[in-house]
């Protein structure tokens, strides 16, 4: 499933070419999917395959195609401090990305069936939490999985702002689904073939929008113990931070408008931003197709044909940039962690130091 955009050589043109398609409509999704290498997620042996526009299975792992995750994205409309429920939630991929926007004061649980995912996610989730310097760079809101069957969540669990199902539903459990969420919530799940976002407007009022035409498993049904009764999924409790939670998070959102103010002074010096290497690329209008083959779903884009002599005229418009740009400034610079660096320039105890980075290894 997938196919939509064309592949890209690293993440970044991934995310270029779903933002030129339109797949990715809003800056805080595009920050969000920037922030998380797609290939983390991959075993080492299948990377070669991380930015194409195609969904990977291999055993239980699972991941939609990218187009797939930024739909959901999209329709989920995410905003920081709310409360967020991932149903299959897989490797943790798109429970991250989520835990990007949702910050410090929201809520994000997942649900999955297979123990070994469930590990395998948690092994993601560290080596983000402890590697990646977006971490950094957001105020993160971390996941906690659960294992179970997502059909026999315990009826007294807290309602979501969010809620998102990564498998078909067959319609008979529509409404399971539509009531786990609170007034005002939104719920995106594959139903009946189709990606489908629904509104509850009122405690018995919905609006349902179709967004794409998908296929993707369906739910499994639960297994009843011998005695006939259902195994009760009991999601995490809505835990309230610390004192000193608190005030780390508010040492560090300090420090980052320090950062800030500081750039835009140096900005309004004069000292203009070290240039960035901008990728060359031929854009070329597309029109989408897809096609039906056993259930599956491609979509993909092909060239119009009346477009050939402006992609030309794109390539003859970008070659003076290219012959200007100077050897040393092909390489991108490394990235440069401002608010570690600005932590560990304190006069402050270690032991301090390294509890505002969260310990990091990085």
């Amino acid at each position: 499933m997938g196919g939509a955009v064309s592949a890209g050589e690293d993440n970044d043109e991934l995310i270029d070419n779903l933002k030129e398609a339109q797949y990715i409509r809003t800056e805080l999704v595009e920050q969000a999917f920037r922030a998380i290498d797609r290939a983390d997620y991959y075993l080492e042996e299948f990377k070669d395959n991380a930015y194409k526009d195609l969904a990977w299975k291999h055993g239980n792992i699972h991941l939609s195609a990218p187009c797939i995750y930024s739909e959901v994205m999209e329709a989920l409309d995410l905003q920081p401090g709310l409360s967020f429920l991932n149903l299959g939630s897989g490797t943790g991929y798109l429970s991250s990305m989520v835990g990007l926007i949702l910050g410090p004061f929201g809520v994000n649980h997942g649900v999955e069936l297979h123990s070994d995912v469930i590990e395998y996610a948690k092994q993601k989730l560290d080596f983000f939490i402890k590697t990646s310097d977006s971490f950094d760079r957001f105020e993160f809101c971390e996941p906690s999985f659960v294992i179970g069957n997502c059909l026999e969540i315990s009826p007294d669990c807290t309602q979501y702002d969010r809620v998102y199902c990564g498998a078909g539903v067959q319609k008979e459990h529509e409404d399971y689904m539509k009531n786990l969420l609170k007034v005002g919530g939104i719920l995106v799940m594959p139903l009946e073939e189709k990606l489908t976002k629904i509104t509850r407007v009122g405690p018995s009022a919905w609006e349902t929008k179709k967004i794409l035409a998908v296929s993707f498993a369906p739910l499994i049904q639960p297994n009843h113990t011998d005695s006939g009764k259902s195994r009760l999924v009991h999601l995490p409790p809505v835990a309230v931070r610390s004192l000193q939670d608190l005030a780390r998070i508010a040492i560090r959102g300090t420090i980052k408008k320090i950062i800030h103010q500081e750039a835009l002074s140096k900005a309004g010096n004069g000292l203009k931003n070290p240039p960035r290497f901008k990728r060359r690329r031929v854009r070329r209008r597309r029109m989408e197709t897809i096609v039906f083959l056993d259930k599956e779903v491609f979509a993909s884009r092909i060239s119009s044909p009346s477009d050939d002599n402006n992609n030309s005229e794109d390539m003859e418009e970008e070659r003076p940039e290219e012959e200007e740009t100077k050897p040393s400034e092909l390489k991108p610079e490394p990235p440069v962690n401002f608010l570690r660096e600005k932590v560990l320039s304190l006069p402050l105890p270690d032991p301090l130091k390294y509890y505002l980075l969260y310990y990091r290894e990085k």
